[in-house]
């Protein structure tokens, strides 16, 4: 067997083997699992989301706080300030609801709360969610208004926002109805 034949017979062999764990996962998370397995493998999915989302939160809000020091700032007007502050503060209140489940397992390691922890760590996750999303929509629209005209860059913000709504929201919903439906 040549070495080629043998890296692909080990890819297609390591991808059967994740779609197995993945199945057995999907199978497990129905009600072959304990109490505590399901908990941990809760705090594991919500680990790795809070990862993907405090990144995306922290670039933005990065990019945020350094334009205040930029010389054009100076030359907005009340509007766009007034966009600017708001984006500012969502992308603050954003940064720790997202952040906050690491403090909060850190300070109750240890204390058998773990399932009290999922819970909250998972609201905290939804309305971090729901910050970034309104931090990304006045971010939008203060860019596009300075770019474009105002009632364009207006019509154009509510676009991106009415999409991340869909994506992040209504498909979700809609996939869940469809599952308990059928």
């Amino acid at each position: 067997m040549s070495l080629i034949e043998r890296r692909q017979r080990s890819s297609d062999e390591a991808r059967t083997s994740q779609e197995a764990r993945a199945i057995d996962s999907d199978t497990r998370a129905d009600g072959g699992e304990s109490e505590q397995e399901r908990v941990n493998r809760r705090w594991q999915e919500i680990l790795q989301e809070t990862r993907v989302a405090q990144t995306g939160v922290q670039i933005l809000f990065g990019f945020l706080l350094s334009v205040a020091f930029t010389p054009l700032f100076r030359e907005l007007g009340m509007f766009d300030r007034g966009v600017y502050v708001a984006a500012v503060l969502l992308g603050a209140a954003a940064t720790g609801a997202l952040i906050a489940p690491v403090s909060i397992h850190r300070f109750l390691s240890g204390q058998r709360m773990k399932d009290a922890l999922v819970a909250a760590a998972g609201r905290l996750m939804m309305g971090g969610i729901v910050l970034l999303a309104l931090t990304i929509g006045c971010t939008v629209l203060l860019i596009l208004h300075a770019v474009l005209p105002s009632s364009l860059a207006e019509f154009l913000a509510g676009a991106v926002m009415l999409w991340f709504a869909f994506c992040w929201y209504l498909l979700p919903w809609i996939l869940r109805s469809r599952a308990d439906k059928g």
